[in-house]
């Protein structure tokens, strides 16, 4: 069912490429790796893309990412002008709105539209809870505790810990219009039929199922110096990555996410635009550590895979768009620290910790891990891990099984407890994530996080982990936060819970009259900056 549903989305994109649809101003369209349209709420799925194309251009957060350079991202103010932990109580933070906002269908943003949110995501008995967006907001923010109205422009979160971090997380928690839930009959299936009412620069005006969503310059965005210069946006989901160089060669598409490695050199010949640049990413398989009959809960395993990998094999096959992963950070990163392990592939010493794990050539490891056949930061997944699969067996006589599933089945599998049938037995997923703040580090590697209740998938533990980052959350100071995130991410090279693999160097092709792009250090873009001429 899976196969034929991928099939059908393919040659349904085909047959939008027959012929171009005519726009009369100026628009921007856009072929995502998607296999489908992500949700149009205001908490959209399909992991990061999902949020780079349906979440921020749309719906905002207090905090924002300022994307409009490709320097390291920074905080800067969104729908509140400033923020500050309280005095009395370091687990509480005070956020002050900005006045003047409004959502697309006119409705003031203030303090009781931030509530109504809250309640959206964090209280299950709220008329408005969505369950689906609940699930992805509190996977991104698992340590808000609770929360209220000060005065009409001023609301107080409290978290479960104190979070130094805390503001890191918060950028995801994007707002959506209480008025347009009330006006579609408090339902949110409704809602995601027209897409809902943000604040951002964009708003929806068009929803096709499976198809595409089209979106419109916001003209009265409260924010002038991010006023959109293209008229419309228009998002389609290609998944498959030749689909979407036969979109972009033939005109339909100005933008394409990732292109195949293979036709960058042709695309470059022909007057395309190429851009790639470094970002907080990494491509990874999870280790299904608590799964009750799991070979990887011996560190010598995880460890040995780890030197098993050719990585350089894999940044070949992918024409350079990808650099070598030896850590969740990179090691020029000032918070990589001094791990005991460098991993390099260095087959010998593999096998060796394989063998004193008890594998060896009489009785090789063998598992089974899940992947997808397309999505957000997945790259090329299939071709990938192929050549990992491959390489695992020559190197180490490790024998791979893989499990290829669709983007949101693996986003979901990696939600689940680790014995969950949804899972099939798998010992490893392939999930592509961030690693660029305390916040990600603390949601994906945190004792208290674990699975299904949080995103450490592994149920991962680490005691020397869980000291460093709880001195880290109390860290008033740069100096003393960097000395505690190099010494957890010190723990996460040493014992790990991932198989580290690339980073990926997120190429896009782009028509010669795409202008005005700028590739920040981060998983999204500012589609405001972007123009087409």
């Amino acid at each position: 069912m899976r196969r034929f549903r991928l099939s059908l989305l393919s040659v349904m994109a085909a047959s939008m490429l027959a012929a171009p649809a005519a726009y009369a101003d100026s628009t921007l369209r856009i072929a995502m790796t998607a296999s489908d349209i992500p949700t149009t709420t205001g908490m959209p799925n399909n992991g990061f893309e999902g949020m780079r194309f349906l979440g921020f251009p749309i719906f905002e957060g207090l905090i924002a990412f300022d994307l409009t350079t490709t320097g390291p991202v920074k905080l800067v103010p969104g729908l509140a002008e400033s923020w500050e932990q309280s005095p009395d109580d370091k687990k509480t933070w005070i956020f002050h709105l900005r006045k003047g906002v409004k959502f697309h269908d006119g409705v003031d943003f203030n303090a009781d539209a931030v509530i109504w949110n809250l309640e959206r995501i964090f209280n299950k008995d709220s008329p408005q809870f969505e369950a689906n967006a609940s699930g992805i907001m509190r996977s991104r923010i698992p340590i808000v505790a609770s929360y209220k109205k000060i005065d009409d422009y001023t609301v107080a979160i409290s978290t479960t810990i104190v979070a130094s971090f805390f503001q890191w997380m918060m950028p995801y928690m994007i707002f959506s219009s209480p008025a347009t839930f009330e006006k579609n009959g408090k339902d949110w299936g409704k809602v995601a039929a027209i897409g809902g009412a943000g604040t951002g620069p964009f708003k929806i005006t068009k929803v096709v199922q499976r198809q595409s969503v089209t979106l419109a310059k916001n003209a009265d965005y409260w924010d002038p110096k991010r006023m959109a210069k293209v008229d419309q946006v228009v998002l389609m989901p290609i998944p498959e990555a030749n689909t979407r160089l036969a979109a972009l060669r033939s005109g339909q598409v100005d933008w394409v996410e990732v292109p195949p490695p293979d036709g960058i050199p042709s695309l470059k010949q022909a007057g395309f635009v190429i851009t790639t640049g470094s970002y907080p990413h990494v491509w990874p398989w999870f280790y299904n550590i608590g799964a009750k009959d799991s070979p990887l809960k011996d560190v010598r395993v995880r460890q040995g895979l780890n030197y098993c990998v050719d990585r350089n094999a894999i940044v070949g096959l992918l024409n350079g768009t990808a650099e070598p992963s030896v850590g969740w950070l990179k090691p020029n990163d000032v918070a990589f620290g001094k791990p005991e392990n460098r991993y390099s592939f260095d087959p010998a010493k593999g096998k060796k910790l394989l063998a004193e794990a008890g594998f060896d050539d009489k009785h090789p490891l063998s598992f089974k891990v899940m992947i997808s056949t397309s999505g957000s930061g997945q790259m090329l997944p299939l071709p990938m891990n192929e050549a990992l699969q491959e390489n695992l067996k020559q190197a180490c006589n490790v024998d791979v099984k893989i499990d290829a599933v669709e983007w949101q089945v693996l986003l979901n599998a990696s939600r689940a407890a680790p014995d969950a049938p949804m899972l099939n037995g798998a010992m490893g997923l392939n999930v592509s994530s961030p690693s660029s703040d305390a916040g990600a580090m603390y949601r994906y590697f945190a004792a208290a996080n674990f699975s299904p209740n949080g995103s450490n998938f592994e149920q991962w533990k680490d005691d020397k982990f869980e000291d460093a980052m709880a001195k880290l959350s109390e860290a008033t100071d740069e100096a003393t936060y960097n000395k505690y995130y190099a010494l957890a991410h010190e723990r996460l090279v040493d014992n790990p819970p991932w198989l580290y693999i690339v980073h990926d160097l997120n190429p896009r092709a782009m028509s010669k009259k795409v202008k005005g792009f700028v590739s920040p250090q981060s998983w999204f873009v500012d589609l405001s900056l972007v123009s087409v001429e």
